[in-house]
């Protein structure tokens, strides 16, 4: 009779407890592992260069995860230079040639949904403690980063800079050093290739108008008090800018080729 398999059994510690000699792995963030099929499939010759992927709604479905994670792996693929997002046409494989000097895809990034949404967590709380406890010198910082904003065109880098000022100045009315710099650290992830990006395609005059008008909203719930109203405006403010990044690129009708799924 043939021996069964013999099943390896962890070691136990002192106190019986069953103890596994694993160490921590870090789970590759999901729109990576979306730009990794992409990519494989681009390398493997399944698209030419200058054929078109299929539409972003087409590759969310076929893969089961969401379009913003989708808008991620294509931001990511495009500042490699592997694909070119054409808005109103679709989404097209890049020239060999263009891949040289950019950005290699080993490159760890926060992808832009990720950082506004732990955003929205994070701000969101701030705002509402803020309108707890904000003296007038900090509605006088929030009240001048709002004119600032008002008196700039945007895009820009000054636009970024007032856009900037307005978050950390709420984030000071804390007294909290660590929390100015946690806000700052994360506004600045806008300077991450993958959000400029992003921010080329969606960015103009009037999203930087609506931005104001939600910034208004913020700065009037802190000095009315209203705790509850400061923390729902700063973070409907903050998953609107997802919602205008997640806007398509007028490409739904694009090719219908379907992605091949690939395990790993």
């Amino acid at each position: 009779m043939a021996e069964p398999d013999k099943v390896s059994r962890s070691p136990r510690d002192r106190s019986g407890e069953t103890s596994v000699p694993l160490e921590a792995v870090e789970a590759r963030r999901l729109y990576r592992q979306v730009a990794d099929q992409l990519r494989a499939l681009i390398d493997s010759g399944e698209y030419a260069v200058g054929s078109r992927l299929p539409t972003e709604r087409d590759i969310a479905e076929q893969l089961k995860v969401s379009r913003p994670t989708v808008r991620e792996a294509l931001i990511a693929l495009e500042v490699e230079g592997r694909v070119r997002i054409r808005v109103g046409s679709g989404i097209y494989v890049a020239e060999p040639a263009s891949l040289a000097s950019l950005l290699p895809a080993s490159a760890i990034i926060e992808g832009p949904f990720e950082l506004l949404r732990a955003r929205e967590f994070i701000e969101g709380a701030i705002a509402e403690q803020a309108a707890r406890v904000a003296k007038p010198e900090d509605i006088a910082r929030i009240d001048t980063s709002l004119e600032a904003m008002a008196n700039t065109q945007h895009p820009g880098d000054a636009s970024m800079i007032h856009d900037r000022a307005f978050h950390v100045a709420v984030a000071g009315s804390l007294d909290n050093a660590v929390l100015v710099r946690v806000v700052g650290d994360l506004f600045d992830q806008r300077l991450n290739p993958y959000f400029a990006k992003l921010a080329h395609y969606f960015e103009n005059p009037e999203s930087w108008r609506a931005a104001l008008i939600e910034h208004q909203a913020i700065r009037d719930a802190i000095v009315a008090r209203d705790s509850e109203a400061a923390r729902t405006t700063m973070r409907q403010h903050l998953a609107r800018s997802q919602e205008r990044f997640a806007q398509n690129f007028g490409t739904e009708a694009a090719s219908p080729t379907r992605v091949q799924a690939r395990g790993g």
